[in-house]
C-alpha cells in the first residue's frame, strides 16, 4: 500500500470500485490492458466493443476477441498479474488503474456458461478474462487529450465471421497457441 507520501501526490488509492468509478467505466468505449512474463515482453493491449463487464466493486470480466496474439493468455496463465486501464478523453480527466489476478476463462469452463451470456455474442469471442481487484488507482490525467468516440470499428467483427467456426479454430493453433516469448496459451480449439 501507499505510504503517506504517496498519499500527498494526485494519485489516489482504494481496495475496490465505489459507484462513481463504475460509472466512470461504463461510459468508456475503450480500456487498455497490461500483463507480463516473468520474464519477456510486457503487453499491452487496447480492448473496445462493449466487451467489459463489472461483476461487483472488486470483480472485472471481459470478452476476449480474437487477435493477432494471445499474450495475455500466456501470461495470465504463468504468473495471473493483470493491470486494466481506463482513460477519460472528455471534459473531466481521469486515469483509473485496477491492479489485480487475472484469470483465462475458456470456453470450456464452468464460469464460461455463466458469464457469455452478460455480453452480446460476437464473432471471434475466444474466451473470457476475469481480474480479482487488489488496488484501485485514479490519477489526474490532466496531460490526456480531448478526443471524440466516433463509432466502433467493424473490421476483426468482419475478419471473423469471414473465417467462421472453423477457420477461427485453425487460426487459434496456428497463431494464438504460444506467446511472443514462447509460453502456451492453452487456447481450447
Amino acid at each position: 500500500w501507499p505510504n503517506k507520501k504517496i498519499g500527498r501526490q494526485m494519485a489516489k488509492f482504494t481496495d475496490e470500485l465505489n459507484d462513481n468509478l463504475r460509472d466512470f467505466i461504463a461510459g468508456q468505449h475503450l480500456f487498455f490492458v497490461a500483463t507480463a512474463p516473468a520474464a519477456g515482453r510486457v503487453n499491452l493491449s487496447p480492448k473496445g466493443m462493449d466487451t467489459l463487464r463489472i461483476l461487483n466493486e472488486r470483480e472485472l470480466i471481459y470478452l476476449d476477441l480474437t487477435g493477432s496474439g494471445n499474450e495475455t493468455a500466456a501470461h495470465l496463465h504463468e504468473n495471473g498479474r493483470m493491470t486494466l486501464m481506463f482513460c477519460s478523453f472528455a471534459e473531466r480527466p481521469l486515469i483509473l488503474r485496477l491492479y489485480g489476478r487475472g484469470r483465462v476463462i475458456p470456453k470450456n469452463h464452468p464460469d464460461w456458461a455463466r458469464w457469455f451470456p452478460l455480453f452480446r455474442p460476437l464473432p471471434g469471442a475466444r474466451q473470457i478474462m476475469h481480474l480479482d481487484v487488489e488496488l484501485v488507482q485514479s490519477s489526474c490525467g490532466f496531460a490526456v487529450p480531448f478526443y471524440d468516440f466516433v463509432a466502433e470499428r467493424p473490421a476483426l467483427l468482419r475478419w471473423a465471421e469471414n473465417r467462421g467456426e472453423t477457420g477461427l479454430q485453425e487460426f487459434h493453433q496456428a497463431q494464438n497457441a504460444t506467446s511472443l516469448d514462447g509460453l502456451p496459451t492453452r487456447i481450447i480449439p
